[in-house]
């Protein structure tokens, strides 16, 4: 026998949890929910940890992702501190790290990601840090009080966001990493040169093609970084940017069935009828893309939630939502997308790159497959538009280029 039973079981402290309670509330005043997160705080977002948070411009409370006590007072219950370490789907059970068992109707797994873990001579010495949670924030902040000199790893947007931030609170930043330029793999090389012309300019140095070989200090603390092509990077802390992967250990032992994600339809329902996926782990049937994705990003995670809530309810509605990414380096660049694509033919351009107001079309088989654009979001509305639609636009390059151009005229 359990020891009690919920309505509706969370399983994950993120923001899909979060934003999932929050719909299942306010349209079932009456089930009991109970949302489960292994680390210390309620539900916040993830993106200002490496901006505003870290800068001092937002603070805890500011981030969470429902208002302070919001919880108690929609008297939804959050375990903190707590895993869910396996579940029984055909008894509709779950196990609790603190012991408890709990029967559920309904239950939505969004255990996210974990960051990916470097393996170097040296990776055990203080001062080296990930940064996923507000306790990896606060611990890079603290180390941040007294250094100087940082050394980030990692091309991507953990790394440049992180070395616009700690620049701009005094810190010589360096980046090392494995592409040629930064957001290579994610925006091409093309975009990638004019993001790190900006971090550039700022003053952070970047050292492209270059492969960690491993970590020396002294009195157990980092001190220097080397590379296998023989660079050697004095540092007071480093902070690794390596990627993340999904948590899929729960869903697994669960017995769903589980490929690069938890496999999902487009309602985000898993195999098991009444259990859900959302977020990082989710990889559901997109009926925009009309191919199974599976996106990291809190603005997925925050859709997701919400889509959940409302399947969870028997409302039926497909995930339609167009995955749409923003990322900042300070006040310097701000950059937002829609896609994502996985490979282009070509970049089209619109705009001037060279005043950094442009954007970029990615196109795949004569269609949008994505677009990245700097001070010109109105394109994007354009592009996600063109996107969710199928276009082809293979003949509409010239339109397209022109800054000029009214793009609602493209069928």
């Amino acid at each position: 026998m359990a020891d009690r039973k919920v309505s509706y079981l969370l399983v994950g402290g993120g923001l899909a949890s979060g934003n999932c309670a929050r719909h299942l509330r306010e349209q079932d005043a009456e089930g009991e929910i109970l949302l489960v997160g292994r680390e210390p705080d309620p539900p916040y977002n993830r993106p200002p940890l490496s901006k505003t948070y870290l800068r001092g411009e937002e603070s805890k409370t500011d981030i969470l992702v429902r208002p302070e006590g919001w919880f108690e007072e929609n008297d939804v219950e959050v375990l903190t501190r707590t895993s869910v370490t396996s579940i029984d789907t055909n008894a509709r059970v779950a196990k609790l790290s603190d012991k408890q068992e709990v029967e559920f109707d309904k239950a939505l797994i969004a255990t996210g990601s974990n960051v990916r873990i470097l393996h170097a001579d040296g990776a055990e010495l203080d001062g080296i840090h990930y940064l996923r949670t507000l306790g990896n924030a606060d611990s890079i902040l603290s180390d941040a009080g007294s250094a100087g000199r940082v050394v980030l790893i990692g091309g991507s947007f953990i790394s440049t966001e992180l070395a616009a931030s700690l620049t701009k609170l005094g810190k010589q930043c360096e980046v090392i990493m494995l592409e040629s330029v930064v957001h290579e793999r994610f925006a091409g090389p093309e975009v990638g040169r004019i993001i790190q012309d900006v971090l550039e300019e700022h003053g952070v140095k970047i050292h492209a093609n270059q492969e960690l070989e491993r970590f020396e200090g002294a009195d157990g603390r980092v001190g220097r970084v080397v590379t296998k092509a023989g660079l050697e990077l004095d540092c007071d802390f480093v902070v690794i940017g390596a990627g993340v992967h999904p948590e899929l250990r729960l869903a697994q032992q669960a017995g769903l069935e589980v490929a690069d994600g938890v496999i999902t339809n487009e309602f985000l329902e898993t195999s098991v009828p009444g259990i859900y996926a959302a977020g990082d782990i989710a990889e559901y049937d997109s009926p925009i893309h009309r191919r199974r994705l599976r996106i990291e990003h809190w603005d997925v995670a925050f859709n997701q939630g919400r889509y959940a809530a409302l399947n969870m309810l028997g409302f039926d509605q497909a995930y339609d939502v167009l995955p749409y990414f923003w990322s900042d380096l300070a006040d310097w660049l701000n950059i937002e997308y829609v896609g994502p694509a996985k490979a282009w033919d070509e970049v089209w351009w619109r705009g001037d790159w060279g005043e950094r107001k442009f954007t970029a079309w990615y196109i795949k088989d004569g269609k949008v497959a994505a677009a990245l654009t700097v001070g010109r979001s109105e394109d994007l509305v354009a592009a996600g538009h063109l996107l969710m639609e199928g276009t082809d636009v293979s003949d509409k390059r010239a339109v397209i280029e022109d800054a000029d151009s009214d793009l609602g005229e493209i069928r």
